[in-house]
């Protein structure tokens, strides 16, 4: 299948400053993450069809142009089940079809499977294609989760980082050649960087056990002592991320969190 990648300029807090749009197939295509209309998506979407729009999850980075798009070429606009009044109301248009886990959508290239990947948004999904410039070997565009360098921010209330790990095991397990992020660069090293994403959030899970268990009270205390360098200007995720790990570990039975204080177990 054809995977044609587009950079788009948004307004994003990831590094890159872009948020990438797909489209999977020549024909008949699947257009995925439309998030700004600009003269380069126009020109790569100008010489074929799209028959179908859909997004990894709903975060404003991903879905600025999804109603221009599916106007533009009548397509059939998709979103996960279960969440169409989310993706309503954050991209302006209600959705045609929903779909799950396991779901196929088709292109002049074959078929494109959505695949549940929770964690960073609670409708995150992924999407696997036999990837053309891989000799059709197994791809899968995954969105927000995981990303070639740096890391991934899995922020409350949102984000639930027990879904996330996971996820992302799941996909280590299924062992694909190639990962199409939307910010940063293709992926070669699927399971590498699967293995770095989950070590590094076991790293910073054990430094917010290790804070709460020090005296550590607050979320503002726990991220202190857990991230022990400069916060300014990215503070609001550091915390909402320390409270989704807090999350977790209340939930495995290693600390007690009631929404504001954090006591050991």
């Amino acid at each position: 299948m054809d995977c044609n990648r587009v950079s788009l300029s948004v307004a994003t807090r990831a590094p890159t400053g872009q948020t990438a749009a797909y489209i999977l197939g020549s024909d008949s295509a699947l257009l995925v993450d439309p998030a700004a209309v600009t003269d380069e998506l126009d020109d790569a979407l100008a010489d074929r069809t799209v028959d179908h729009v859909a997004v990894t999850h709903h975060h404003p980075d991903h879905v600025g142009a999804v109603e221009r798009y599916a106007v533009a070429h009548d397509a059939t606009v998709w979103c996960r089940y279960g969440r169409a009044a989310d993706f309503e109301a954050a991209t302006g248009v209600a959705p045609d079809r929903t779909f799950v886990d396991g779901t196929t959508i088709p292109t002049a290239d074959g078929e494109v499977t959505v695949v549940d990947t929770p964690g960073h948004a609670p409708e995150h999904v992924g999407f696997r294609f036999a990837d053309d410039d891989i000799g059709g070997a197994t791809a899968y565009l995954v969105g927000d989760l995981a990303v070639a360098a740096g890391s991934v921010v899995v922020g409350a209330p949102q984000g639930d980082m027990r879904a996330y790990v996971s996820s992302l095991r799941r996909l280590w397990a299924r062992n694909p050649e190639t990962l199409y992020p939307s910010h940063g660069p293709v992926i070669a090293d699927p399971r590498e960087t699967c293995a770095r994403l989950i070590a590094h959030r076991r790293d910073r899970e054990e430094r917010v056990r290790r804070a709460v268990h020090d005296g550590a009270r607050t979320v503002e205390e726990i991220t202190d002592t857990a991230y022990e360098k400069d916060l300014s200007g990215v503070r609001d995720m550091a915390e909402a991320t320390v409270i989704a790990h807090l999350e977790k570990l209340a939930v495995e039975g290693h600390v007690h969190w009631d929404g504001a204080e954090a006591t050991p177990v």
